[in-house]
């Protein structure tokens, strides 16, 4: 089951509101896109790379869409919490 925490849904919020200053359309597709991806980890939920800041954290991933960082722990019974969702740059 994947869950995300309250500043994760505030961050995607964000994203949305941000590109849809330029393009609705775009803003509504990268929301969707970030979704779509965090929706695969309900089956995989280990496919993340290791955040590379925080070395021996096996259980803090990352997956990469965009110029989006979506940060994520893996926690028993193959539950995933989004935790952080930022527009770093990769």
């Amino acid at each position: 089951m994947v869950i995300w925490s309250e500043p994760a849904k505030s961050d995607l919020r964000s994203i949305h509101d941000f590109i849809a200053q330029d393009s609705k359309y775009y803003a509504k597709k990268v929301a969707q896109d970030i979704r779509e991806k965090v929706d695969i980890l309900e089956r995989l939920p280990r496919m993340g790379k290791k955040v590379a800041e925080l070395l021996g954290e096996e259980n803090i991933r990352e997956l990469a869409l965009y110029s989006y960082r979506i940060i994520y722990e893996t926690k028993a019974d193959e539950l995933v919490e989004i935790l952080i969702k930022g527009d770093a740059t990769l």
